[in-house]
């Protein structure tokens, strides 16, 4: 079992030294016909991302001390991050969106807000 997870990973290839926003998305093209999740629709990963928010404001909840649910399970907050970011490059990528360009073209609009208390 363990030699198939290893074979898994490397066929997904690896990212390079200082990978920028569009090589994590086509790494997770690659993971998702690997791993047999290409045929997940855009509402699939939507709802999977809704989980990924709850499982990381849970870890948050834990990571402040708040009270939680004794027999809850746990996962560490960077890698409920990782997960949310997998799953928005996932949306993304059916969408044909490139995130670094709508990054950018959406913080260019919010510099011309105007951000006050009310």
């Amino acid at each position: 079992m363990e030699q198939s997870k290893t074979a898994v990973v490397k066929s997904c290839g690896t990212l390079k030294d200082q990978p920028q926003l569009g090589d994590f998305q086509k790494y997770v093209t690659a993971l998702e016909q690997d791993r047999g999740f290409t045929s997940q629709t855009t509402i699939d990963k939507c709802l999977l991302l809704g989980e990924e928010v709850g499982e990381l404001f849970k870890a948050v909840r834990k990571s402040e001390g708040l009270l939680v649910d004794s027999n809850s399970d746990f996962s560490e907050i960077a890698d409920e991050l990782a997960d949310i970011f997998i799953y928005l490059c996932a949306i993304a990528n059916r969408k044909g969106i490139d995130l670094e360009a709508a990054f950018r073209s959406k913080e260019e609009k919010n510099k011309r807000r105007k951000w006050v208390r009310v």
